[in-house]
């Protein structure tokens, strides 16, 4: 059975600024990695078709050994398609031994225009039976938050 978690936010920031944070590599290590993790972005190549890997690691390790064991989660990538100032749709896979955490993910990250700002939608499909529903959505929702954080103005 497949699975599809979906978070979005309204952000108080131009359509173009929230987008262009979507695939900037600095950017993402900051935005990416929910609450308790660190993020390093190893390659990105971000066009339809560009690969990318990102290592994502527990800020307690023992506590959470992670999908790859070493308290961290590797996730590889490759941008399925990219529609300037509209949609990320990229498709991730989660090397992992333990057959609940792997597969292939499809993400879809969406930016719309608000009369306040943007809307940020992140879409997952066919997500691992591995990772909670819950876990995900307080993730994607921590992610958003990141996000928020980084590209709205701050007086």
């Amino acid at each position: 059975m497949t699975r599809t978690d979906e978070e979005s936010r309204d952000i108080s920031a131009a359509t173009h600024d929230v987008f262009a944070a979507l695939l900037d590599p600095r950017l993402l290590e900051r935005w990416l990695p929910p609450h308790g993790m660190t993020g390093r972005v190893e390659w990105l190549d971000a066009r339809a078709g560009g690969t990318y890997r990102m290592v994502l690691a527990y800020a307690d390790a023992d506590a959470n050994p992670g999908k790859t064991g070493d308290g961290s989660d590797l996730v590889e990538g490759r941008f399925v398609e990219i529609v300037d100032g509209v949609r990320v749709v990229q498709q991730i896979e989660f090397p992992s031994d333990d057959p609940s955490f792997s597969g292939l993910m499809t993400m879809s990250w969406l930016v719309e225009p608000t009369a306040s700002g943007t809307r940020a939608t992140f879409r997952a499909e066919n997500v691992p039976a591995g990772i909670s529903a819950a876990d995900h959505r307080d993730g994607l929702r921590s992610s958003l938050h990141n996000l928020a954080m980084l590209v709205e103005p701050h007086s």
